[in-house]
């Protein structure tokens, strides 16, 4: 068995990516930021496929959803403290935009793994009985 599967998961991927554009995105901001905004929202995006990945490495079912609706969790902060930046013109409209594509794929995929162990956990639940 492949200890890290998770790695094989598209939204792990797309997440990824998500961190290195913000990392990017995050380089332009004012040096005052360095430790308010861009600390922040990196600490957030770093833990959408943080928590995915942890999640993937438990073994029960009902842990792996647990970790999902935190990743979850991170990439709304994540994408609310990207408003922020947008509204104190760190970013852009199209800077803003893009990112609220790829959050919103990201958080598709991220309810159809988490629907998709709900219905694996439900049918062990059926078996057991």
């Amino acid at each position: 068995m492949n200890d890290f599967f998770y790695r094989k998961l598209l939204v792990y991927q797309q997440a990824i990516n998500q961190v290195k554009s913000i990392y990017t995105l995050t380089k332009t901001f004012p040096i005052q930021e360095q430790y308010g905004l861009t600390d922040q929202i990196r600490r957030a995006v770093i833990s959408i496929p943080s928590n995915i990945a942890e999640g993937m490495g438990r073994n029960s079912i009902k842990e792996r959803i647990h970790f999902l609706e935190i990743a979850n969790g991170s990439l709304h902060e994540t994408m609310c403290q990207l408003e922020i930046a947008h509204a104190l013109a760190y970013i852009t409209d199209d800077d803003l935009a893009n990112n609220e594509s790829e959050m919103t794929n990201i958080s598709r995929l991220l309810a159809g793994l988490k629907k998709s162990l709900e219905e694996k956990a439900n049918k062990n639940n059926i078996n057991k009985r």
